[in-house]
């Protein structure tokens, strides 16, 4: 993969300009129309789908422009798909791709001056490296987590997070399946042994998983397709959640964590990293499990007890168990799985029966080229048309977009705390133009409002943009034109 070249976009037309109009983005941007982009059911005005417009001939979108805003940088790391990269070049956008992560004395050098962010799982944007963000306004998690992100601290401060949460699903599925037949067949232990030179032909604990039962904990969209896949290999599945889940084909829903504990032959852990998910799998979650049953952790690495597992399995209770994720992760590619990094590592690495990999559930070709359009189809939308939906930490809003025939329009974003008085403010400032459509949703302490004005020149936009800056409330202010 050859790194993208670097865009320099000629600014002397709009540096004569005396509102100082970035030229970033250059090409238009329509989203595929997509029912995972979107939650709830706003007026369907607001949404700007591709397909609407298609069946009812609407004119092609405007492509917006930032005000009082130099052209769009964009820093990507962690080797992120070519796909992303390809989306935010064609916009126009300054791109600077990594390979790699970067320490914190480096990252906090290279976002000071970036809008936006590309990261995977690595990369750790914690409140330190953010406060020294001085033009962020978003941040795009190629991946389905985003506990490496504060994203209260960047809410805060109007920066948008997004995520790619379902992209990974088939992928995780398929690794767990793989997994649960190595882990019954012990085909580890027979694959090292015959690369030191034994021959060691056995059937003693080894089985097939048909007939057997698979807990599955969290049945979101992993552990529903893997439900499905394991259901076609003749195995019985069973899950819990703590939300009532519809089931797909056989399965059935368990009312407790330890109902199914006792009942399952393999469990797997599809969960977020939440403070009451820390070791939901420890000591006594294992003598509740039945003798010689398997565990598989494809989550994260803080809901389970690692010391509780190699006890369990030196003792016999547990008779195999497949890891992709710890609770303390290398932040690079080398030999930097140790005890240093996690102080019970040797003793892991010694177990028989146990599938070690390196954070590899969604790694796939595949996997990846859906992440990199999902994210960076939103990194694009947000940018370019002030649209959330999908966000992690805002309020989801999207207006439709504005028409090539729509001129001398402004779009307005308006990122502000959620306290009494804030519409009435703004409604005064918009109070001597023309607002064709306006949308406003909060979540906590957070507020985001956009709106189309019309009949608008350079001197009004300046002036929306100052009285905007001026008000109190105000946590991030954008104007698109």
């Amino acid at each position: 993969m050859t790194s993208p070249k670097i865009i320099n976009s000629d600014l002397s037309q709009w540096l004569q300009n005396s509102v100082k109009l970035s030229t970033s983005p250059q090409t238009s941007f329509l989203p595929a129309a997509s029912p995972s982009h979107f939650s709830g059911s706003p007026p369907q005005s607001y949404f700007p789908l591709s397909s609407r417009r298609s069946s009812m001939k609407l004119p092609p979108p405007k492509v917006l422009k930032p005000f009082a805003t130099e052209d769009i940088k964009i820093l990507l790391l962690e080797n992120v798909n070519q796909t992303a990269v390809d989306i935010l070049v064609q916009q126009g956008y300054q791109v600077e791709f990594h390979k790699t992560s970067l320490n914190e004395e480096e990252l906090i050098e290279k976002i000071r001056d970036v809008h936006a962010i590309g990261i995977r799982s690595k990369t750790k944007l914690t409140s330190k490296v953010l406060a020294e963000a001085r033009n962020l306004v978003v941040i795009g998690c190629f991946c389905i987590g985003v506990n490496q992100v504060d994203i209260e601290y960047a809410a805060k401060h109007g920066i948008a997070v997004f995520n790619s949460p379902f992209s990974n699903s088939r992928s995780v599925a398929e690794l767990v399946i793989g997994e649960i037949i190595a882990l019954a067949r012990q085909f580890t232990d027979r694959s090292n042994e015959m690369r030191n030179g034994v021959w060691n032909k056995v059937s003693a604990g080894c089985w097939e998983i048909r007939g057997k039962t698979l807990g599955i904990v969290g049945y979101g969209h992993i552990g529903a397709q893997l439900s499905v896949l394991a259901e076609s290999m003749g195995m019985s599945v069973i899950y819990y959640d703590v939300i009532p889940m519809m089931s797909l084909g056989m399965a059935k829903q368990v009312a407790t964590l330890d109902d199914l504990l006792t009942e399952a032959d393999f469990i797997t852990l599809h969960i977020p990293a939440l403070p009451e998910t820390e070791n939901l799998i420890g000591a006594p979650q294992f003598a509740a499990m039945k003798h010689g049953s398997y565990l598989i952790n494809a989550s994260r690495g803080t809901v389970v007890d690692i010391p509780a597992l190699i006890n369990a399995m030196h003792s016999g209770k547990i008779a195999g168990a497949a890891l992709d994720v710890y609770p303390n992760e290398p932040a690079k590619n080398g030999p930097t799985f140790h005890t240093a990094l996690n102080t019970w590592a040797e003793q892991l690495r010694s177990l028989k029966n146990i599938i070690l990999t390196p954070h590899i559930g969604g790694s796939t070709e595949e996997a990846q080229s859906a992440i990199g359009i999902e994210v960076g189809q939103a990194l694009v939308r947000y940018i370019n048309e002030g649209a959330t939906i999908g966000a992690v930490n805002f309020p989801e809003v999207s207006l439709r977009s504005l028409t090539l025939e729509q001129e001398n329009h402004v779009r307005v974003l308006y990122v502000h705390s959620n306290v009494p008085g804030v519409l009435r403010t703004v409604n005064e400032i918009f109070a001597e133009h023309n607002i064709d459509k306006q949308y406003s949703d909060s979540r906590g302490d957070i507020a985001y409002l956009m709106a189309d004005i019309s009949q608008v020149d350079a001197a009004d936009i300046r002036d929306l943009y100052e009285k905007l800056e001026r008000t109190p409330f105000k946590i991030l202010t954008r104007l698109l034109y």
